[in-house]
């Protein structure tokens, strides 16, 4: 067993590449994972998992409601619970030694002093975590917590004080961001050291049971539990729904640490304990050795890009690339999953099912990342999605839990899917590929009971008036529409369909048919062709997170048309100026990470994904050196490396920290990389030197090295470039080169070089 771990380790923690090897850090070693997690949504906390993990098992401490969670800045924990996906959650573990109470139903409130419920005050200082682990001291339950885990299994490990009254509490109705309503439960005794059980739980989007089993390091005296405010005490099993849980107890010598293994499956039992036994059977119960799994497997894909420059950008990059890495796995070990409807289905033997937050505009962020770094999750990405379409005969843009929530009702898995295929990432049924996404842009979109929307739901009226009147659906479905058109008509293109690709460009060009000539703004119209009335292009109302203003960027398939339209003159100015006074509020607009109606006088918008493609307008109206300057000041003003100071907005599972990721490199894609030849815009680097360790898939995996000389906080701006000795005169450079290996040469300045990279 030993020397199997031995091998386990070497293969995750001893994997980086030679240049880091020299280097008393790793790049796990910057990540702080307690970045802005005192202003975050529900998925983001200091959680203990690994890549891609159905288990982000860390700390929550605050109420039901939205940015529910975990706050760093509250000084006491709720519980430790084991899923942090999007609507989702499951299973709250929290060792105890205080009195136990109830209160109308709820067992522990995060306001409440010491004494009643079972939640604890921690010693602040005390707290630590990094990828892969968390501790803190709990000062009321007089014990220290350490957590770890695996992709579908939690280690809890509590280090106790010499104790005769510990409990370890196991919870499944606890505060979440969207509240969870708990349908049925059961908790079974199972001998003296397991516990396992179900609960059946109804979330936003459908309903989903979690199984659970649990494996103790020793015999606990007593399984107990509670329904609503009644309490039962050495039971073997407690049932019901609503407010259900169970404690397990001890009596501990001094220094004595209760450890649980926690197997988790959204299939059945069978699938938790498998998933439990192939998973962490093979550490025995060495807790250091697991988490140094978790970590080491971090290390293993953060090595993939390797960055030169200060301490500072380094922090922030590699803590941007662990959360772009947020999303979860859903199937089983085994290849089992469950799917929409609630039918048990099996992969063929290494198969995978992902899930998480929606695609929404991930093809600026992170779905580039994933292209270059690690191909085999954007194949996976694309096999989920064909899997889905065989089984319901739809794609998903957030099939959270694996349900067809259609979150944010668009449709931009489609951009992945196109974009796999034209970067040659093509380990699935290319024709089946071509169905599904003609498939969603063929019929209309619709919403099953139980779950969500499924593919483009106002398509109809799309089709007869080339555009989504605002008394139906927001306005920039339109736009939204017309960019998955375009994504439609490329891969048309490149499979020699051209009746379909004539259709899908046509479609594309709809984003025209909302744009007001005089105003030189998308501005919503009725179904009678008229356009709004009291029109304010800083309104909300009949946009989704964001405004008119913000909304006339969104062309990403045909910026050069855009320009022609509001004429290049105005569309410098106005873009221009929209940046300037977006400085004072770091280029965010929290009014609008959520849907406001009433007109704030935003402009820039980095903090939501709609408006993420902003500064690199510029290198479409011949101003490229205003790419470079305000895709710079992004990097440094929106994005933080605090607690309090992490992204000016809505992280979103990953897309905050991808963007950061792509355009500290200089790299950028604008249309999301669908066509047959996709192309990166250029900006200025962060880093002096970025060193990008291509997948093997791509010519054997040929580093690609980016130099940017003379860089700084000043020299901010491209004087000259090279591709492989050769000057490269344009703000542009294509994937292929970048995947075929090679160096990119930057020569920068403090003062704008207005000829290099000019299109005028």
């Amino acid at each position: 067993m030993k020397l199997k771990l031995i091998f386990l380790l070497l293969g995750t923690l001893g994997f980086v590449h030679p240049s880091f090897s020299q280097d008393n850090r790793n790049p796990v070693d910057y990540v702080n994972v307690f970045t802005g997690t005192s202003n975050s949504r529900w998925m983001l906390g200091p959680y203990a998992g690994v890549p891609y993990g159905m288990v982000q098992l860390g700390p929550d401490n605050q109420e039901s409601g939205w940015m529910a969670g975990y706050d760093y800045s509250i000084m006491n924990v709720t519980g430790f619970s084991h899923i942090h996906a999007w609507t989702m959650a499951g299973l709250m573990v929290m060792p105890a030694t205080q009195d136990f109470t109830k209160d109308n139903g709820a067992s522990s409130k995060a306001y409440r002093g010491a004494g009643a419920g079972f939640h604890s005050r921690i010693l602040k200082e005390s707290e630590k975590a990094s990828p892969g682990y968390y501790s803190c001291e709990l000062y009321d339950a007089d014990c220290k917590a350490e957590l770890t885990a695996s992709t579908h299994c939690g280690f809890h490990k509590y280090t106790f004080k010499a104790k005769d009254d510990v409990r370890i509490l196991l919870v499944l109705n606890f505060p979440t961001e969207y509240k969870i309503d708990i349908q049925s439960a059961v908790i079974n005794k199972i001998g003296n050291n397991v516990v396992e059980g179900f609960a059946k739980t109804k979330a936003d989007f459908g309903e989903y049971t979690l199984y659970f089993t649990i494996q103790f390091n020793k015999p606990f005296k007593s399984l107990n539990g509670w329904q609503d405010n009644t309490i039962k005490t050495n039971i073997d099993q407690i049932a019901g729904k609503k407010d259900v849980g169970a404690y397990v107890t001890y009596s501990t010598s001094d220094n004595e640490s209760i450890m649980m293994k926690v197997g988790l499956s959204l299939v059945d039992m069978e699938g938790a304990r498998n998933n439990l036994k192939t998973e962490l059977e093979p550490f025995g119960w060495d807790f250091e050795a697991a988490a140094a799994s978790a970590k080491g497997q971090w290390n293993k894909l953060l090595s993939t890009i390797e960055v030169k420059g200060s301490e500072l950008n380094k922090e922030k990059f590699y803590t941007n690339f662990y959360r772009s890495f947020a999303k979860q796995t859903w199937s089983d070990v085994d290849g089992r999953y469950m799917d929409p409807f609630n039918k048990i289905q099996q992969l063929p033997k290494g198969g995978v099912m992902y899930g998480g937050d929606a695609f929404w505009n991930t093809f600026w962020n992170y779905n580039t990342i994933l292209s270059l770094v690690a191909p085999d999750i954007m194949n996976n990405w694309v096999k989920t999605e064909l899997e889905l379409f065989d089984k319901t005969g739809w794609t998903n843009n957030g099939p959270t839990g694996l349900k067809l929530t259609g979150i944010m009702e668009v449709t931009h898995e489609i951009a992945l899917m196109v974009s796999a295929y034209q970067k040659g990432i093509r380990d699935y049924d290319k024709n089946k590929l071509y169905d599904a996404v003609r498939h969603n842009g063929m019929e209309q979109g619709k919403r099953f009971p139980g779950t969500g929307l499924s593919g483009m739901e106002r398509l109809n009226v799309y089709n007869k008036l080339g555009y989504v009147p605002f008394e139906i659906d927001a306005a920039c479905r339109t736009l939204d529409y017309a960019y998955t058109d375009f994504c439609a008509a490329q891969l048309a293109k490149a499979m020699n369909k051209d009746d379909d690709y004539k259709l899908f460009s046509k479609r594309s060009e709809n984003w025209k048919n909302q744009f007001n000539p005089e105003l030189k703004l998308q501005v919503p119209k009725d179904a009678n062709g008229n356009w709004m009335k009291d029109f304010d292009q800083f309104s909300g109302k009949h946009w989704v997170e964001g405004n008119a203003w913000q909304y006339t960027w969104y062309v990403p398939h045909d910026v050069n048309g855009l320009v022609s339209l509001i004429g290049k003159d105005l569309f410098n100015k106005r873009l221009e100026e929209g940046f300037e006074k977006s400085v004072k509020h770091n280029f965010a607009a929290h009014a609008f990470d959520r849907h406001q109606e009433i007109a704030f006088e935003y402009y820039i918008n980095h903090g939501n994904e709609g408006n993420m493609q902003a500064s690199f307008l510029f290198n479409y109206s011949g101003k490229p050196w205003l790419t470079q300057k305000y895709s710079r000041a992004i990097l440094d003003s929106f994005y933080g490396n605090s607690p309090y100071h992490g992204w000016e907005g809505d992280e979103d599972e990953g897309q905050m920290g991808g963007w950061f990721v792509i355009a500290s490199m200089g790299l950028f894609e604008m249309n999301g990389a669908v066509t047959d030849d996709p192309t990166f815009d250029l900006t200025s680097p962060l880093f002096e030197e970025v060193n990008i360790h291509i997948d093997k898939m791509y010519n054997g995996g040929k580093p690609f090295l980016i130099k940017a000389k003379n860089n700084s906080g000043e020299n901010i701006y491209i004087q000259s470039a090279k591709l492989n000795g050769k000057a490269l005169n344009v703000p542009k450079l294509k994937f292929k080169d970048v995947v075929a290996g090679g160096t990119l040469e930057l020569e920068m300045g403090s003062v704008p070089n207005k000829k290099w990279g000019n299109n005028d």
